[in-house]
């Protein structure tokens, strides 16, 4: 029912009111595009944790924490099982991030090398998008 009048408000209001038909679809893609970027990331971390908590400076046990959180929300996202828990907790571990690099290594936006915190900033309105869509109607 609130998804009929989010609906019907976004037809009155957008230049193409014939793209609402697919949201839900967009937002698959979107939940596939997110979760792939975890599911990799903590599959990488979970494959080579010393390496991991090395060039972040945790613990050993805490790089197969994240690699473990990251794989798990990743593929909770993509499947759309609890994805708006999914989507908590890997904003969670980008705050981590977004801390780490501005107040620990002091990395600008863009950083040397493409390295700055814009990835992750970009990863974390993506997941509000799907927090606050729950997915959209393709969830488990």
């Amino acid at each position: 029912m609130a998804y009929a009048a989010f609906f019907d408000m976004i037809r009155v209001m957008t230049m193409f009111p014939q793209l609402a038909q697919f949201t839900d679809f967009a937002l698959v893609l979107l939940r596939l595009m997110v979760g792939l970027v975890f599911i990799d990331s903590g599959y990488n971390d979970l494959r080579n944790p010393d390496a991991r908590s090395k060039g972040l400076g945790v613990p050993r046990g805490f790089a197969l924490f994240l690699g473990a959180a990251e794989l798990l929300g990743g593929t909770a996202v993509v499947i759309g099982f609890l994805a708006q828990l999914a989507s908590i907790g890997l904003i969670l571990i980008m705050l981590g991030a977004f801390q780490k690099k501005i107040f620990v290594w002091k990395t600008g936006f863009w950083g040397k090398d493409g390295l700055g915190w814009n990835y992750e900033l970009i990863l974390v309105s993506m997941l509000l998008v799907i927090l606050c869509t729950n997915g959209g109607r393709f969830v488990i």
